[in-house]
């Protein structure tokens, strides 16, 4: 392993190369955000964070300007990490990554049967706080992104600004299923490219093209022909149409 720069959002052990090498990847998983590449010894723990991509490049293949980590596979290939922003990170376990400081807290995945409109229902009860700022706590689920969660708010027809606690149970059905929708669709169709987001393999996700409300602030509604409405949320960006959601 190569380790061209430690200062990512958390900086990397000065172990870390000597920690891995010769190591064999027996398996690797995901939990939330964080890829889990589970080594003879232990578990890498890698985030992307927001501009990070991991990319198999051939042995001799240049380094660019941000491509801040290398692990030379037995293959002769590498696996290379780019960040231009580094708020990525990368971490070490011998422990069951589980109960590492960063997952432990983790709420259910979304597209689990664990996560369905009963949970939710039942974890927004002596909520005040925004339905949508809710949906995007990775204590009460993990994986709903500020898009993903504008998206699914539409197709649930249900207003952003709604306090938790005031969703009904059969909104709380009808917003798990939307939730489930809109990843499993973007799942299918390569993710949503923002600005330099690829997919492993270089290429852009396409579910923008399927976007009903995100960044299409006073552009009509797909449904009612409204004008799309934003304003942030949580110092993020949210869009709805006052029509559809309430």
């Amino acid at each position: 392993m190569i380790v061209r720069d430690r200062r990512l959002r958390w900086p990397i052990a000065p172990t870390f190369e000597a920690t891995v090498r010769h190591q064999v990847i027996r398996s690797v998983d995901r939990r939330a955000k964080y890829l889990l590449i589970r080594l003879e010894t232990g578990t890498v723990i890698l985030h992307l964070g927001m501009s990070g991509s991991l990319r198999l490049v051939d042995a001799e293949t240049p380094y660019q300007t941000h491509d801040h980590w290398d692990i030379a596979l037995g293959s002769g290939r590498i696996l290379r990490f780019h960040d231009p922003r580094r708020f990525g990170s990368l971490h070490w376990t011998e422990e069951d990554p589980a109960q590492h400081t960063l997952l432990k807290k983790l709420a259910p995945e979304p597209l689990s049967d664990e996560f369905n409109g009963e949970y939710l229902f039942t974890v927004t009860r002596k909520r005040a706080l925004a339905i949508k700022l809710v949906i995007m706590n990775s204590q009460l689920v993990v994986g709903v992104g500020n898009i993903y969660a504008s998206e699914a708010l539409f197709r649930a027809r249900i207003s952003p600004r709604r306090a938790g606690r005031r969703i009904t149970r059969a909104e709380a059905v009808k917003l798990s299923k939307a939730i489930k929708d809109v990843l499993g669709a973007a799942i299918k169709i390569g993710g949503t490219t923002l600005r330099d987001y690829v997919n492993a393999d270089g290429a852009p996700g396409y579910f923008r093209q399927k976007l009903f409300v995100y960044e299409r602030a006073q552009q009509p509604c797909r449904v009612c022909k409204s004008p799309v409405k934003q304003f942030t949320q949580g110092q993020r960006s949210t869009y709805w149409c006052s029509t559809c959601q309430r």
